[in-house]
């Protein structure tokens, strides 16, 4: 059994709101934060430490589990919530916001990637 309920995180979201528009919080020290509780909701468990570094789409492509030809297309169609970040002729994409869009609920790579297959 959860330790932890969504809903309670999603209380400590609202209850942090005005602390980040403060200030006194930032907003990517919230992100990871309520990251962290909704992993530790919904699996028992803290998100893995992320060690931080860019890589490049055959790599990105390879940690979701699909084609790089599939992956450029779902990109270009905008089905990721992490950006890319250009380096002069090449595109790298952060470590840490592709592990957080694996880890979340909101969104099944393989679902997307098999519907927009066929």
């Amino acid at each position: 059994m959860n330790n932890i309920r969504l809903k309670t995180v999603r209380l400590l979201g609202r209850l942090m709101q005005p602390l980040t528009e403060e200030g006194i919080i930032t907003v990517p020290e919230m992100n990871q934060i309520l990251s962290n509780l909704k992993s530790l909701a919904n699996k028992g468990e803290l998100l893995p430490p992320i060690q931080h570094r860019l890589i490049d789409q055959r790599e990105a492509s390879e940690m979701l589990g699909i084609s790089l030809a599939n992956f450029k297309k779902l990109e270009k169609e905008g089905a990721f919530s992490f950006q890319r970040r250009p380096l002069g002729a090449a595109v790298r994409y952060r470590l840490g916001d592709l592990i957080t869009f694996i880890m979340s609920n909101d969104t099944d790579i393989n679902a997307e990637a098999a519907t927009t297959a066929n």
